[in-house]
């Protein structure tokens, strides 16, 4: 209604938690935020958005308190999930084993959950690629046998830092006109941030090849291609495909592909092949996939979809799947077997016996009447038993091993279900468009330099574009003789309003002089 009365605090039902509550999460990342003007901040905000993930990441001198929370909840971390011992850290997982605690019996729900294991294995995802072609790849940040709290970081993701967020880079900024070179908002650099790779980013780009079933013929994929040499085929594998960890310059062939060739007039080259060869040299030409200009990187992943196919290879390929998911099933079965008994053993140790019966050949497994032990419980093979009828002499009891059975058949069937779907899904082949037989995609992991050209911006909406690399003997320097490493145009100060960035600089130095971080919350 518009009002605002005053009134005691006793009769105050809500308040604001925390400053930070009045504005956005990107907000809330820009420190000194109350001396910025809207406009800007609000440019600010948006573009920390759209930062470039950095190869080495550094948390900033100054920020606001928040960088961890934002972290943790935008999930690129791995935090843990129990309290316990670091006990394996490779590239690819972290095992951590639980931290047990003492108790003569677990409870009912522990009992019941067939999910909870002693140890825990966190995988890390490494060199995958987004839709904007950046790089996301976590990194371990703890160390084996290190103790680890429910909730700690163990891992960092893109443009993360010890479970902060990381966008940026601290470096020696400098207020002054230089040489025209910033005029309107262009940066000026220094060469040592492109030397020492402090703004350099990974990119992964994909290209695909689709194999097509055309009225010709069908096209193949091949490292025989006619008219290629050895020396530009030697990186292929035998479907064509450019092997992992090589190394790619413009014009290199990416996948080998072959297309049947029209009926067409032969030149004078073909008729000579043809003489020599035979027919096959002279009926396919090259329609191989080749990487583009500017392209200088890495191969760090191939994969190839296909269609049901009945050569040889395949059906190889396919056996050998078969097996491993075959094994995959027997030890999840086997495991699930082993935490049902263990459960059980748990449970009806000092329980007194109704009279246990093997359903297979009528046998009393343990008398009535008889405490269970753990060296009758050693002999029971759970299978051969009616999980339906009276075990002991305790209907709680009775009620908790009819709950356990049911549990563990769930799972079982769970895991069959998930079986036969990827059963399914070897013998069937991959889901391609009509006319498609094969697709081949290569991920190519390249190494971009910050250039002239590229956009900077700060947190406080001071934008612009790199004008300029400066050798670090010709940019301006400190009474001290240190260079700096970006020069600003002063101007873009003043009329924008947003004073926040000279704070930041004043505070930032003085945070690098005396080798501590700060936080300023914003309105605080």
């Amino acid at each position: 209604r518009g009002e605002f009365p005053v009134v005691s605090p006793q009769e105050v039902d809500y308040m604001d938690v925390s400053p930070f509550q009045t504005v956005s999460v990107a907000a809330s990342l820009i420190p000194f935020l109350e001396h910025d003007d809207a406009n800007r901040a609000l440019m600010g905000s948006n573009m920390q958005r759209q930062s470039v993930p950095l190869l080495k990441t550094e948390v900033p001198l100054v920020g606001t308190g928040i960088e961890g929370k934002v972290a943790r909840d935008s999930r690129t971390l791995i935090v843990s999930t129990v309290n316990g011992t670091v006990e394996k850290v490779t590239a690819d997982e972290i095992v951590v084993r639980k931290e047990l605690v003492e108790r003569e019996k677990p409870t009912l729900e522990e009992l019941l959950d067939f999910d909870q294991t002693d140890v825990l294995t966190y995988k890390l995802m490494k060199f995958s690629r987004t839709n904007q072609n950046t790089m996301i790849n976590q990194r371990p940040v703890i160390r084996v046998g290190q103790k680890v709290k429910k909730g700690q970081v163990l891992a960092d993701g893109c443009s993360t830092s010890h479970g902060e967020l990381a966008l940026g880079k601290n470096v020696l900024v400098a207020f002054l006109p230089w040489r025209g070179y910033n005029f309107e908002d262009a940066i000026i650099l220094s060469e040592r941030l492109v030397k020492d790779d402090i703004y350099t980013s990974v990119h992964i780009e994909e290209f695909e090849l689709q194999v097509r079933d055309m009225k010709r013929g069908e096209e193949e994929l091949t490292r025989e291609i006619p008219n290629v040499s050895e020396e530009a085929t030697k990186d292929l594998d035998e479907n064509g495909i450019i092997r992992i960890g090589a190394e790619v310059k413009p014009g290199d062939i990416l996948v080998g592909k072959v297309t049947p060739k029209g009926e067409t007039e032969p030149t004078p080259e073909e008729k000579l092949l043809k003489a020599i060869f035979g027919d096959k040299a002279g009926d396919v030409k090259d329609a191989s996939l080749k990487a583009p200009p500017g392209m200088h990187g890495i191969v760090i992943d191939t994969k190839l979809f296909s269609r049901k196919r009945k050569d040889p290879r395949a059906k190889k390929l396919e056996k050998k799947q078969l097996e491993v998911l075959e094994n995959n099933l027997r030890d999840d079965e086997f495991r699930l077997k082993e935490l049902r008994d263990k459960k059980l053993r748990f449970l009806l140790k000092g329980e007194t016996s109704a009279g246990i019966r093997d359903v297979i050949d009528g046998k009393i497994v343990v008398k009535a009447e008889t405490k269970f032990t753990n060296k009758n419980l050693e002999k029971i093979k759970f299978d051969h038993l009616n999980p339906t009828s009276p075990w002991t002499k305790d209907e709680e009891v009775n009620e908790a091993v009819r709950v356990i059975f049911e549990h563990y058949n769930y799972k079982i069937a769970e895991i069959h279900d998930r079986f036969e779907r990827e059963k399914s899904k070897i013998q069937v082949g991959d889901e391609l468009p009509p006319g498609i037989v094969q697709l081949a995609k290569v991920y190519v992991a390249k190494k971009l330099k910050i250039m002239i050209g590229d956009k900077m911006a700060g947190r406080h909406g001071n934008k612009g574009v790199v004008s300029i690399i400066v050798p670090e003997q010709d940019m301006p320097y400190l009474p001290d003789g240190t260079p700096v490493d970006i020069v600003l145009n002063p101007l873009g100060v003043p009329s924008r309003m947003n004073l926040g960035q000279i704070l930041e600089t004043n505070l930032g130095w003085a945070a690098e002089k005396l080798n501590i971080k700060y936080a300023t919350p914003v309105f605080d």
